[in-house]
């Protein structure tokens, strides 16, 4: 072993002890478990409450259980593009004052979309629990849906996606790879949708849409902070209870039948400066066993500068600039993935060998304990760092809540990762990480047209 090598290993393993000695014990030691109470109103809504008085404040989040899988074929962006719709003003909250009274009260709000859920979130003075609950409740009561608002919003959607997906380096890389990699509709297309499809939608179907998703007994409202929890629940009953349910809608098959062979595509980027390597492989659910696993194997091969592939390729044999991965959450089969940015001049087939090389080890050779220490040790820390405040531990009950069923998942996902063994890893790298599995995309800058010569 090179002294510097040695060096590096001695100084990662100090590193690692003094991040495990932060709580008493070894891997992941038991904290201090998020207080849950849960509640389902008479319309179905389900509400979790999270008191904490550390700081003045409160933290609500409602997701729906809906998002781009639940889409039909020629209405993709819908769910998307229903998130800007639900910033458009309701009954009694005009277009814009949802964003003014949030701000003018000391607080921030967004929203977002994936492919597994839709969430609207805000963090607010403990003063004003009235406003966040009433601000929600209306728009989930009473939305704004008439042609301008909708025409608005789809002109503002389209624009983003040329911004973020049509006139970016590698924007269209990653809808090559769901549609190559996916044979289900569900996870094929991307979250942002077509301009097809998205020229295509009505006013109607937005209001169809609302009808059916947006309903008390389709989400999850999660408060987390300042407040009393008797109180809290009753306005939320105030303000909520009332809302119709709906009758619910089929969930959608996320039945993906297995993959028979290797899966590439070429993809010529204007945009890009150097080529990027996309490799993924179909992996089970995640909140599996499994996926457990596969997710601590992704964080040993390409989390941070200590990782196997950033040694490998960046700093040892200098063929990429940057690479990582892991593997993806998803409700249904999922992926799991490594992204290298290849160095100018350098061959993305020389990139990719050495990737599969490495992924051989892991089937071949036992991962080494510091190893897998270090990884525990970076989710452990990551996870203390997010939790924080109240905002994103708001965010997480609710999608774990709507995900699984499983609130608490916010007080036990350490555990589950702790429950993996060297013996596991070594198994579903064999499993799933194999070239039958795999699906490629190679982005490589456009050649530059050369002019035609001035005539004479």
């Amino acid at each position: 072993m090179k002294k510097a090598s040695l060096v590096f290993r001695c100084l990662l393993l100090l590193t690692v002890v003094l991040l495990l000695s932060l709580s008493p014990g070894v891997g992941l030691a038991k904290d201090k478990p998020i207080t849950l109470k849960e509640f389902t109103l008479k319309n179905g809504l389900r509400v979790i409450l999270s008191e904490d008085r550390t700081a003045p404040t409160y933290s609500i989040c409602v997701t729906y259980n809906v998002g781009s899988r639940d889409e039909r074929p020629g209405r993709t962006g819908f769910a998307h593009l229903f998130e800007h719709m639900m910033f458009q003003g309701s009954k009694r909250v005009g277009k814009g004052e949802h964003f003014i009274l949030i701000q003018n009260n000391g607080g921030n709000m967004n929203g977002t979309t994936n492919q597994d859920r839709t969430n609207y979130f805000e963090t607010l003075p403990a003063n004003q629990l009235d406003l966040g609950l009433f601000l929600e409740s209306d728009r989930m009561r009473s939305l704004n849906i008439n042609q301008a608002n909708f025409e608005n919003q789809r002109q503002t959607v389209k624009e983003e996606r040329r911004l973020s997906v049509d006139n970016q380096p590698y924007g269209k890389t990653f809808e090559v790879l769901l549609e190559t990699a996916y044979d289900n509709f569900a996870y094929k297309h991307s979250v942002i949708g077509s301009m097809d499809d998205l020229d295509a939608a009505t006013a109607e179907d937005a209001a169809e849409f609302f009808r059916v998703y947006y309903a008390p007994n389709n989400a999850v409202l999660t408060l987390v902070g300042d407040f009393k929890t008797e109180e809290a629940l009753a306005k939320v009953k105030k303000y909520f209870e009332d809302i119709p349910s709906q009758p619910r809608s089929e969930a959608p098959d996320m039945t993906e039948p297995p993959q028979q062979g290797e899966r590439r595509v070429a993809l010529d980027d204007g945009f890009a400066q150097t080529p990027r390597l996309d490799i993924v492989y179909k992996i089970p659910q995640s909140n599996t066993h499994d996926w457990y696993a596969l997710s601590l194997l992704g964080n040993i091969l390409t989390s941070g500068q200590s990782s196997r592939l950033y040694q490998k390729l960046v700093k040892e044999h200098e063929v990429a600039v940057n690479v990582f991965g892991g593997a993806q959450e998803r409700r249904g089969p999922s992926l799991h993935g490594v992204i290298a940015m290849v160095r100018p001049g350098k061959k993305p087939e020389e990139v990719e060998k050495l990737i599969y090389d490495e992924i051989e080890k892991l089937k071949t050779n036992p991962v080494e304990d510091w190893e897998i220490q270090k990884a525990l040790a970076q989710i452990r820390r990551q996870r203390a760092q997010m939790m924080q405040g109240t905002l994103f531990r708001s965010i997480m009950i609710s999608q774990y809540t709507v995900y699984y069923n499983d609130p608490d998942l916010v007080n036990t996902i350490e555990e589950r990762y702790a429950k993996v063994t060297k013996e596991d890893l070594q198994r579903v790298a064999s499993t799933y990480l194999n070239s039958s599995n795999r699906t490629v995309v190679t982005t490589v800058p456009k050649p530059k047209e050369t002019p035609a010569p001035l005539k004479k």
